[in-house]
């Protein structure tokens, strides 16, 4: 049995805005019935200052998928879209006061009906990342694209952790192999990518590996290279490589991502170099 929080309990059993929402301008789906979880996410938004008035979801699935569903929307009501495309599927996790490892795809499903109603909304569709080939598991449908987002968003490490966040692997087994070499060549071409999940659990670690993601290519194209070590404490510990590595601009370029970073967190942080 997994031990679920008293939150997760109570968004389960009382889940909220689990309705139609007649007047909604933004909807996502994503999941299949077919594969036993769904998700329609339902937005009604101010067109004046895209603010999110109301929100209404409708979850085929387990405990875990309507609690993180509920939470979902007790997180972004009241936000702009801007605000709300921020919401990382780690803070619908902390919002439920923690999910069972197992139960994590839930809060990532999540996580994508509202970057696919925010699209739907701005009249755009999202990238569709299945091509010929790059299906993973068939039993669940997830491509090598979805597992690319998981890994990248999450710090995901293991084939456990591919398992947990996307479900694929977790039927026959046969495409394990495909996962851990997808998850290789993910790592190897993402080298910030390295710490344990555990220090993903940090509050502010998934707005720092944004962050830090937007500014690479600026920094890549002076022929340097920032990875992130670590975050704890309101503290940023960043790796440097190439032109960055004890050039006479380091110092600038820790103090641009911290500036970057207390303007995204709204709060004070302090950017190191390992």
């Amino acid at each position: 049995m997994w031990n679920y929080s008293e939150k997760v309990k109570d968004h389960f059993f009382n889940p909220r805005n689990a309705r139609v929402v007649d007047e909604a301008n933004a909807i996502g789906d994503v999941g299949s019935l077919s594969c036993g979880d769904a998700l329609r996410l339902m937005l009604r938004v101010d067109p004046e200052n895209e603010t999110i008035l109301e929100a209404g979801f409708q979850t085929f699935g387990c405990g875990s998928a309507i609690a993180s569903s509920s939470a979902l929307t007790e997180l972004i009501i009241g936000r702009t879209l801007a605000e709300a495309e921020l919401v990382t599927n780690q803070q619908i996790a902390d919002y439920l006061d923690g999910l069972p490892p197992q139960k994590m795809h839930c809060s990532v499903m999540g996580q994508e009906a509202l970057h696919a109603a925010i699209a739907n909304y701005r009249g755009l569709t999202l990238d569709d990342d299945h091509e010929e080939g790059a299906l993973i598991c068939k039993c669940f449908g997830v491509d090598e694209g979805h597992i690319r987002r998981a890994v990248l968003s999450n710090g995901l490490t293991t084939l456990e952790e591919v398992i947990n966040y996307t479900k694929a692997g977790g039927g026959c087994t046969s495409c394990h192999e495909k996962i851990e070499l997808a998850l290789a060549a993910i790592l190897a071409s993402a080298p910030e990518v390295t710490a344990p999940l555990s220090t993903a659990k940090d509050p502010h670690w998934q707005e720092v590996m944004e962050t830090i993601t937007e500014l690479r290519p600026h920094i890549q194209a002076d022929g340097g290279d920032m990875s992130l070590v670590n975050v704890a404490n309101h503290t940023v510990t960043v790796s440097l490589t190439g032109s960055c590595s004890g050039c006479m601009m380091t110092d600038m370029t820790l103090a641009w991502l911290q500036q970057k970073l207390m303007e995204r967190t709204g709060c004070y942080m302090e950017v190191v170099a390992a």
